[in-house]
Protein backbone atom coordinates (compact mmCIF):
# COMPACT_ATOMS: atom_id res chain seq x y z
CA UNK A 1 0.00 0.00 0.00
CA UNK A 2 1.20 3.14 -0.96
CA UNK A 3 1.59 5.96 1.94
CA UNK A 4 1.54 9.75 1.98
CA UNK A 5 2.99 12.01 4.07
CA UNK A 6 0.28 14.74 5.10
CA UNK A 7 0.98 15.60 8.48
CA UNK A 8 3.62 13.74 10.92
CA UNK A 9 0.53 11.48 12.51
CA UNK A 10 0.02 9.90 9.57
CA UNK A 11 3.72 7.96 10.92
CA UNK A 12 3.96 5.95 13.89
CA UNK A 13 6.61 7.48 16.71
CA UNK A 14 9.20 4.28 15.09
CA UNK A 15 8.18 5.37 11.88
CA UNK A 16 8.85 8.76 12.69
CA UNK A 17 12.24 8.18 14.42
CA UNK A 18 13.23 6.16 10.80
CA UNK A 19 12.79 9.00 9.19
CA UNK A 20 15.34 10.74 11.24
CA UNK A 21 17.75 8.48 11.25
CA UNK A 22 17.86 8.55 7.13
CA UNK A 23 17.92 12.32 7.32
CA UNK A 24 20.88 11.84 9.55
CA UNK A 25 22.36 9.90 6.28
CA UNK A 26 25.35 11.40 4.61
CA UNK A 27 24.49 12.86 1.26
CA UNK A 28 27.08 10.82 0.05
CA UNK A 29 26.18 7.50 1.30
CA UNK A 30 22.23 8.70 0.95
CA UNK A 31 20.48 5.67 -1.46
CA UNK A 32 19.23 6.89 -4.70
CA UNK A 33 15.51 6.05 -4.52
CA UNK A 34 15.03 8.50 -7.48
CA UNK A 35 17.73 7.58 -9.58
CA UNK A 36 16.01 8.27 -12.79
CA UNK A 37 12.88 9.59 -11.84
CA UNK A 38 11.19 12.61 -11.47
CA UNK A 39 9.42 14.38 -7.95
CA UNK A 40 6.65 17.01 -9.12
CA UNK A 41 6.61 19.66 -6.80
CA UNK A 42 3.37 21.93 -7.16
CA UNK A 43 3.81 25.25 -5.35
CA UNK A 44 0.52 27.22 -5.02
CA UNK A 45 2.02 29.12 -2.76
CA UNK A 46 5.75 30.51 -3.27
CA UNK A 47 8.56 30.01 -0.32
CA UNK A 48 12.47 30.32 -0.77
CA UNK A 49 13.08 27.28 2.33
CA UNK A 50 10.71 25.09 0.79
CA UNK A 51 11.40 24.96 -2.93
CA UNK A 52 14.89 24.86 -2.53
CA UNK A 53 15.42 22.56 0.50
CA UNK A 54 13.24 19.75 -1.63
CA UNK A 55 14.76 20.22 -5.17
CA UNK A 56 18.30 19.89 -3.66
CA UNK A 57 16.51 16.75 -1.26
CA UNK A 58 15.09 15.10 -4.74
CA UNK A 59 18.62 15.87 -6.23
CA UNK A 60 20.74 14.01 -3.29
CA UNK A 61 18.49 10.85 -3.79
CA UNK A 62 18.91 11.03 -7.78
CA UNK A 63 16.00 12.34 -8.78
CA UNK A 64 14.96 15.03 -11.13
CA UNK A 65 12.78 17.70 -9.42
CA UNK A 66 10.19 19.50 -11.70
CA UNK A 67 8.78 23.35 -10.43
CA UNK A 68 5.45 23.89 -10.88
CA UNK A 69 3.72 27.08 -9.94
CA UNK A 70 -0.28 26.87 -8.93
CA UNK A 71 -0.91 28.81 -12.26
CA UNK A 72 0.46 26.19 -14.61
CA UNK A 73 -2.08 23.52 -13.13
CA UNK A 74 -4.78 25.61 -12.09
CA UNK A 75 -5.99 23.21 -9.29
CA UNK A 76 -10.29 22.98 -9.48
CA UNK A 77 -9.86 25.68 -12.01
CA UNK A 78 -7.96 24.55 -14.84
CA UNK A 79 -8.31 20.81 -13.69
CA UNK A 80 -9.62 19.15 -10.48
CA UNK A 81 -7.10 18.00 -7.95
CA UNK A 82 -7.99 14.93 -8.57
CA UNK A 83 -6.67 14.54 -12.41
CA UNK A 84 -3.55 16.90 -11.34
CA UNK A 85 -2.24 14.31 -8.99
CA UNK A 86 -3.30 11.54 -11.70
CA UNK A 87 -1.65 12.97 -14.42
CA UNK A 88 1.70 13.91 -12.49
CA UNK A 89 1.84 10.49 -10.94
CA UNK A 90 1.83 9.28 -15.05
CA UNK A 91 5.29 10.92 -15.14
CA UNK A 92 6.92 11.27 -11.39
CA UNK A 93 7.82 9.02 -8.45
CA UNK A 94 6.38 11.40 -5.86
CA UNK A 95 3.75 14.08 -5.83
CA UNK A 96 4.84 16.94 -3.41
CA UNK A 97 2.17 19.93 -2.91
CA UNK A 98 2.74 23.47 -0.74
CA UNK A 99 -1.33 24.34 -1.08
CA UNK A 100 -3.53 26.59 0.15
CA UNK A 101 -6.34 24.31 1.31
CA UNK A 102 -5.39 20.95 3.09
CA UNK A 103 -8.43 18.82 1.45
CA UNK A 104 -6.88 19.37 -1.67
CA UNK A 105 -4.12 17.05 -0.46
CA UNK A 106 -6.41 14.75 0.81
CA UNK A 107 -8.24 14.41 -2.61
CA UNK A 108 -4.73 14.05 -4.33
CA UNK A 109 -3.98 10.90 -2.03
CA UNK A 110 -7.39 9.70 -2.56
CA UNK A 111 -7.77 9.60 -6.07
CA UNK A 112 -4.03 7.90 -6.30
CA UNK A 113 -4.90 5.86 -3.92
CA UNK A 114 -7.98 4.69 -6.33
CA UNK A 115 -5.72 4.84 -9.17
CA UNK A 116 -5.17 2.30 -11.60
CA UNK A 117 -8.28 2.03 -13.75
CA UNK A 118 -8.17 3.00 -17.59
CA UNK A 119 -4.35 2.21 -18.14
CA UNK A 120 -3.02 4.16 -15.02
CA UNK A 121 -0.04 3.24 -13.94
CA UNK A 122 -1.19 3.34 -10.35
CA UNK A 123 -0.41 5.50 -7.12
CA UNK A 124 2.50 7.41 -5.53
CA UNK A 125 3.10 9.16 -2.60
CA UNK A 126 2.28 12.38 -1.71
CA UNK A 127 4.13 14.64 0.12
CA UNK A 128 2.52 17.63 2.31
CA UNK A 129 4.92 20.88 1.53
CA UNK A 130 2.83 22.65 3.22
CA UNK A 131 -1.52 24.03 3.43
CA UNK A 132 -2.93 25.80 5.99
CA UNK A 133 -3.46 23.12 8.17
CA UNK A 134 -0.13 21.04 8.68
CA UNK A 135 3.77 21.81 7.97
CA UNK A 136 4.80 18.48 8.43
CA UNK A 137 8.31 18.34 6.84
CA UNK A 138 8.94 21.65 8.91
CA UNK A 139 8.36 19.56 11.93
CA UNK A 140 10.85 16.65 11.06
CA UNK A 141 13.62 19.58 10.48
CA UNK A 142 12.75 20.64 13.60
CA UNK A 143 12.97 17.31 15.32
CA UNK A 144 16.23 16.96 13.45
CA UNK A 145 17.95 19.95 15.14
CA UNK A 146 16.53 19.50 18.57
CA UNK A 147 18.04 16.09 18.53
CA UNK A 148 21.39 17.38 17.09
CA UNK A 149 21.86 19.34 20.49
CA UNK A 150 20.48 17.52 23.04
CA UNK A 151 19.68 13.74 21.63
CA UNK A 152 17.00 11.65 23.35
CA UNK A 153 14.27 14.59 23.75
CA UNK A 154 12.03 12.24 25.87
CA UNK A 155 11.11 14.31 28.69
CA UNK A 156 12.68 18.07 27.37
CA UNK A 157 10.09 21.02 27.35
CA UNK A 158 9.50 22.71 23.87
CA UNK A 159 7.61 25.98 24.45
CA UNK A 160 6.30 28.01 21.61
CA UNK A 161 5.30 31.40 21.55
CA UNK A 162 2.45 32.66 19.38
CA UNK A 163 -0.14 31.93 17.22
CA UNK A 164 -1.31 28.20 17.21
CA UNK A 165 -1.15 27.75 13.66
CA UNK A 166 -0.24 25.27 11.18
CA UNK A 167 3.43 25.00 12.22
CA UNK A 168 2.71 24.85 15.55
CA UNK A 169 0.21 22.19 15.03
CA UNK A 170 2.90 20.07 13.06
CA UNK A 171 5.59 20.67 15.57
CA UNK A 172 3.48 20.12 18.70
CA UNK A 173 2.38 16.61 17.34
CA UNK A 174 5.90 15.46 16.44
CA UNK A 175 7.49 16.56 19.91
CA UNK A 176 4.60 14.42 21.58
CA UNK A 177 5.74 11.58 19.44
CA UNK A 178 9.15 12.20 20.49
CA UNK A 179 8.33 12.47 24.77
CA UNK A 180 8.34 15.97 25.32
CA UNK A 181 6.26 18.25 26.64
CA UNK A 182 4.99 21.07 24.77
CA UNK A 183 3.67 24.55 26.40
CA UNK A 184 2.13 27.43 24.01
CA UNK A 185 1.61 30.71 25.09
CA UNK A 186 -1.06 32.88 22.57
CA UNK A 187 -3.05 35.63 23.14
CA UNK A 188 -7.18 35.02 23.81
CA UNK A 189 -8.39 33.97 20.12
CA UNK A 190 -5.18 32.70 18.91
CA UNK A 191 -4.40 29.74 21.17
CA UNK A 192 -4.60 25.74 20.09
CA UNK A 193 -8.06 24.01 18.83
CA UNK A 194 -9.54 21.43 21.05
CA UNK A 195 -9.53 19.22 17.39
CA UNK A 196 -5.74 19.73 17.42
CA UNK A 197 -5.13 19.07 21.28
CA UNK A 198 -7.03 16.33 21.24
CA UNK A 199 -4.89 14.68 18.43
CA UNK A 200 -1.99 15.49 20.69
CA UNK A 201 -3.70 14.06 23.75
CA UNK A 202 -4.26 10.87 21.44
CA UNK A 203 -0.73 10.25 21.12
CA UNK A 204 0.21 10.45 25.02
CA UNK A 205 1.24 14.54 24.31
CA UNK A 206 0.97 16.80 27.70
CA UNK A 207 0.29 20.44 25.95
CA UNK A 208 -0.21 23.12 28.89
CA UNK A 209 -1.64 26.04 27.48
CA UNK A 210 -1.27 29.70 28.77
CA UNK A 211 -1.53 33.22 27.54
CA UNK A 212 1.56 33.90 29.83
CA UNK A 213 5.16 33.95 27.67
CA UNK A 214 7.08 33.65 30.91
CA UNK A 215 4.81 30.67 32.42
CA UNK A 216 5.39 29.02 29.05
CA UNK A 217 8.94 29.46 28.40
CA UNK A 218 10.39 29.27 31.99
CA UNK A 219 12.71 26.78 32.21
CA UNK A 220 12.16 25.38 28.83
CA UNK A 221 14.67 23.25 26.78
CA UNK A 222 13.67 24.87 23.52
CA UNK A 223 11.95 27.87 23.05
CA UNK A 224 10.43 28.50 19.19
CA UNK A 225 7.89 31.35 17.46
CA UNK A 226 6.67 32.20 14.07
CA UNK A 227 5.52 34.94 12.42
CA UNK A 228 2.19 36.43 13.91
CA UNK A 229 0.91 37.08 10.70
CA UNK A 230 1.22 34.34 8.21
CA UNK A 231 1.29 34.03 3.90
CA UNK A 232 -2.62 34.92 3.30
CA UNK A 233 -3.46 36.89 6.57
CA UNK A 234 -2.20 40.26 4.90
CA UNK A 235 -5.48 42.20 6.01
CA UNK A 236 -5.07 41.14 9.46
CA UNK A 237 -1.32 42.22 10.36
CA UNK A 238 -2.46 45.33 12.52
CA UNK A 239 -5.01 43.95 14.32
CA UNK A 240 -2.03 40.78 15.32
CA UNK A 241 0.10 43.29 15.82
CA UNK A 242 -1.83 44.70 18.59
CA UNK A 243 -2.91 41.12 19.79
CA UNK A 244 0.88 39.69 20.18
CA UNK A 245 2.27 42.73 21.83
CA UNK A 246 4.00 41.51 24.68
CA UNK A 247 4.73 38.05 22.93
CA UNK A 248 8.06 39.12 21.28
CA UNK A 249 10.63 36.51 22.35
CA UNK A 250 13.11 38.62 22.92
CA UNK A 251 16.31 38.54 25.65
CA UNK A 252 14.34 38.98 29.03
CA UNK A 253 11.96 36.13 27.95
CA UNK A 254 15.23 33.67 26.68
CA UNK A 255 16.33 34.18 30.35
CA UNK A 256 13.79 32.29 31.81
CA UNK A 257 14.41 29.67 29.91
CA UNK A 258 16.77 26.54 30.60
CA UNK A 259 20.34 27.71 30.63
CA UNK A 260 21.66 25.87 27.42
CA UNK A 261 18.13 26.55 25.87
CA UNK A 262 18.35 27.01 22.32
CA UNK A 263 15.69 28.94 20.18
CA UNK A 264 14.12 27.98 17.09
CA UNK A 265 12.07 30.15 14.28
CA UNK A 266 10.45 28.62 10.80
CA UNK A 267 11.38 31.76 9.20
CA UNK A 268 11.16 34.51 7.15
CA UNK A 269 11.37 35.74 10.76
CA UNK A 270 10.72 39.12 11.27
CA UNK A 271 12.77 40.87 13.63
CA UNK A 272 11.29 43.31 16.27
CA UNK A 273 7.69 41.19 16.10
CA UNK A 274 7.65 38.32 16.73
CA UNK A 275 11.74 37.49 17.28
CA UNK A 276 14.20 40.33 18.84
CA UNK A 277 17.67 40.65 16.10
CA UNK A 278 19.39 40.10 19.50
CA UNK A 279 18.07 36.52 19.78
CA UNK A 280 18.00 35.61 16.44
CA UNK A 281 21.43 36.23 15.82
CA UNK A 282 22.35 35.05 19.25
CA UNK A 283 24.22 32.68 21.39
CA UNK A 284 21.02 30.45 21.60
CA UNK A 285 19.76 30.59 18.00
CA UNK A 286 19.75 27.75 15.83
CA UNK A 287 17.82 28.96 13.37
CA UNK A 288 19.98 28.73 10.45
CA UNK A 289 20.77 24.85 11.05
CA UNK A 290 17.18 24.34 11.37
CA UNK A 291 16.67 26.20 8.23
CA UNK A 292 19.70 23.82 6.74
CA UNK A 293 17.57 21.45 8.47
CA UNK A 294 15.13 21.27 5.80
CA UNK A 295 16.67 19.70 3.14
CA UNK A 296 17.59 16.69 5.31
CA UNK A 297 14.18 16.32 6.48
CA UNK A 298 12.88 16.02 3.16
CA UNK A 299 15.78 13.97 2.02
CA UNK A 300 14.83 11.64 5.09
CA UNK A 301 10.91 11.68 4.40
CA UNK A 302 11.22 10.87 0.63
CA UNK A 303 14.03 8.22 1.35
CA UNK A 304 11.47 6.24 3.76
CA UNK A 305 8.26 6.66 1.80
CA UNK A 306 10.22 5.32 -1.58
CA UNK A 307 11.76 2.25 0.18
CA UNK A 308 14.98 2.96 1.90
CA UNK A 309 13.30 2.70 5.23
CA UNK A 310 13.89 -1.09 5.81
CA UNK A 311 16.49 -1.77 7.78
CA UNK A 312 17.16 2.07 9.03
CA UNK A 313 17.85 2.62 13.10
CA UNK A 314 15.49 4.23 14.83
CA UNK A 315 18.51 6.87 16.28
CA UNK A 316 19.00 10.01 14.75
CA UNK A 317 22.57 11.71 14.56
CA UNK A 318 23.74 13.09 17.43
CA UNK A 319 26.62 15.76 17.96
CA UNK A 320 26.64 19.20 19.17
CA UNK A 321 24.88 21.80 17.60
Amino acid sequence: MTRHFLDVDDLSPDELSAVLALASVPATAAVPVLAGRGAALVFEKPSARTRSSTEMAVVTLGGHPVYIQGTEVGIDRRETAEDVARTLACYHAVVCARVLDHDVLTRMAAALDGAGAGGHPGAVPVVNLLSDRAHPCQAVADLLTMRQRFGDLSGRTLAYVGDANNVWCSLALAAAMAGMRSRVASPDGYGPGPAALARIARLGGEVEVTTDPIAAVTGADVVYTDVWTSMGQEDEAAERRRAFRGYTVDEPLVAVAAADAMVLHCLPAHRGEEISAAVLEGPHSAVWRQAANRELAVRGVLAWLLGAGAGAGADSGDGAA
